[in-house]
């Protein structure tokens, strides 16, 4: 079998652990079973190559046009401005999160020289006019991504931005101050922002059509911004492959991580009532991860009054703000949690301030001894507790474990579908509330 760049332990989930809260072998073993249809449907669609984000990874002619087109974007740039709400977008900042986006402090001299990135996810009257208003727009590039190419929020923005580098008198270098992600064109679909950027002859790449959005962030829609912030993405391609191959080689669903945390996840809230989902990684460069996966889960999952409630948190940070309610408040919470080693990291404590600050056992002591002693310690209380937690242990984090977790928890997510008995793949409910809002929109006064 293949070595993972990370170890899942659902030990936390039973009852060794957590006494009767936990998952009794019988029930885990039906459950696990179960995942096999699963397990055969993936791996049948992997070898007919009929479900394009099993293979998406193994492709390289798109990363040859992600970087071609990157490069003449970034001609002359300072700012890359990112246009796209939810799967267009969360993918993108995941990995450029990863090279250290938005952390401060964690710019490397290679990443100052890099135009900086900026996201603009959720559409906000004020944010955009304010943002608008203070761009160079001389030295800002825009990327628009959209599926569909119909996503109000994100054509909104797009206008906003062409009418304000119209009104700077910079028409004339529009071609070259944006760039699109949509679907190609197909006979009897509208495609808004294709028509737009048409029109102003704006250069395009080809939105994968067999990948949704929350999928797509292996494609050039997480690509891109990977690119830019200098991620290594055929590393990242390679730790998606490796999980991808582990499935395939697996004789049993126990030696496939994705089937196993599926199967705990959906035994838990049926046998436990363990209806939330707590994503809480032990580094900030993580935290976009959470988001991501929040959308995965519940746009995925969320169907016919199925799923379970995923919640994004941050360690150690929400040790002060939510462990609370998941430790002593009612029992429907399943914990995981990301780790790395990050004993000895860090800058040194100064043992005379450590002591006068009340913190002798700090003397000395690393930053991050403090972060893995916590890391440490959460699981155990919680288990105490007996409230169910599952770990991730990351040796390093770096592309290729990013890729593998990102793989993971897609297959995670399929499989959890097919024990569920919904369609990951679709969302009809935000569809409804699209076509709502578009009717309230048109409707006279």
């Amino acid at each position: 079998m293949t070595v993972l760049p990370y170890r899942q332990s659902v030990a936390g989930c039973l009852p060794a652990a957590i006494g009767g809260y936990g998952l009794s072998d019988p029930v885990l073993d039906r459950t696990l079973g179960a995942t096999t249809d699963g397990l055969g449907w993936l791996r049948k669609h992997y070898d007919e190559r009929t479900l394009p984000v099993l293979r998406i990874a193994e492709e390289t002619a798109d990363i040859a046009d992600a970087k071609a087109a990157l490069a003449k974007l970034n001609e002359g740039a300072r700012t890359l401005v990112f246009f796209g709400t939810g799967g267009s977008s969360l993918g993108g900042q995941t990995l450029a999160q990863l090279a250290g986006w938005n952390i401060p402090g964690h710019m490397s001299e290679a990443q100052k020289s890099r135009p900086r990135t900026r996201f603009y996810d959720n559409l906000d009257a004020d944010t955009l006019e304010q943002a608008l208003a203070h761009m160079d727009l001389a030295t800002t590039r825009f990327v628009v991504t959209s599926k569909s190419g119909a996503t109000v929020e994100t054509l909104v923005q797009t206008i906003a931005a062409l009418q304000a580098v119209k009104a700077k008198r910079l028409s004339a270098h529009i071609p070259r101050l944006f760039l699109g992600i949509t679907e190609p064109d197909a006979p009897g679909k509208s495609n808004g922002l294709r028509a737009l950027f048409a029109a102003h002859n704006i250069p395009m790449l080809d939105h994968h059509t067999g990948i949704g959005g929350r999928f797509s962030v292996l494609s050039n829609v997480g690509l891109l911004p990977a690119l830019a912030r200098g991620v290594d993405v055929l590393a990242l391609r390679r730790g998606a492959n490796e999980v991808l191959a582990n499935l395939m080689l697996a004789r049993n669903p126990r030696e496939v991580p994705a089937a196993v945390g599926a199967a705990v996840v959906i035994a838990l809230a049926r046998d436990k009532g363990i209806g939330c989902q707590v994503m809480m990684p032990y580094a900030d460069r993580l935290g976009s991860f959470a988001s991501w996966f929040v959308q995965l889960w519940a746009e995925s999952l969320g169907k016919t009054g199925h799923g379970t409630t995923p919640i994004a948190c941050l360690g150690p940070l929400d040790q002060h703000s939510q462990l609370q309610l998941f430790q002593d408040g009612p029992r429907n919470h399943l914990i995981t949690i990301l780790r790395m080693p990050t004993a000895g990291l860090g800058p040194a404590i100064a043992p005379d301030m450590a002591n006068v600050a009340g913190i002798p056992f700090l003397a000395g002591r690393n930053v991050g001894d403090l972060v893995a002693a916590q890391a440490a310690a959460v699981p155990d209380a919680l288990a105490k507790a007996g409230r169910p937690v599952r770990l991730f242990d990351i040796p390093e984090l770096d592309e290729r474990a990013m890729g593998a977790l990102l793989m993971h928890f897609m297959l995670e997510t399929i499989i959890a579908g097919r024990l569920l008995g919904v369609d990951p793949f679709d969302q009809p409910a935000v569809e409804l509330a699209k076509t709502l809002a578009r009717e309230r929109l048109a409707a006279p006064g």
